[in-house]
């Protein structure tokens, strides 16, 4: 009996939708494959999609807007995302590439020179909700950055 009861609360919190990823969960996301680079052999290797469940969801952009500066994302980003000693997050130039994938992968794995892994430590939703605010502000009319030759 006991080992039945076990087995079910264990088969209940297994259960979860795929990709839900929690604070503190050892799972880590698909992997993310760039278009822009090239495959050895023109073979791609396996990756996936992750797709924003917030993207064009004003709501969950306002969050993000709340998120982004209680986390002192702004400290570094810059106010509205515009860059400061991070760089700018609107002006359409990614250093890692600019897809939702990839802007999820640099949330949650950090990247050199700066950017902090965030991955053990929020939930897949808090992630997304970030992406949403910075997909959600205009590109400026003067771009503060210069772009590459």
């Amino acid at each position: 009996m006991k080992k039945s009861l076990c087995l079910l609360l264990l088969g209940l919190t297994a259960c979860g939708r795929p990709g839900d990823i929690e604070a503190g969960d050892t799972a880590a996301p698909p992997a993310v494959r760039y278009d822009q680079y090239g495959a050895a052999g023109e073979l791609a290797p396996p990756a996936e999609d992750l797709i924003n469940p917030f993207r064009d969801d004003a709501g969950a952009a306002q969050q993000g807007e709340l998120l982004f500066a209680t986390m002192n994302c702004d400290g570094c980003h810059g106010e509205g995302a515009l860059g400061f000693v991070g760089p700018s997050l609107v002006d359409g130039r990614w250093r890692y590439g600019g897809e939702d994938g990839a802007l999820y992968h640099s949330i949650y794995y950090g990247r050199p020179q700066g950017m902090p892994a965030y991955g053990g430590m929020l939930p897949d939703a808090t992630i997304w909700q970030l992406i949403s605010y910075v997909r959600s502000q205009p590109i400026p009319d003067g771009v503060p950055t210069l772009a590459w030759p």
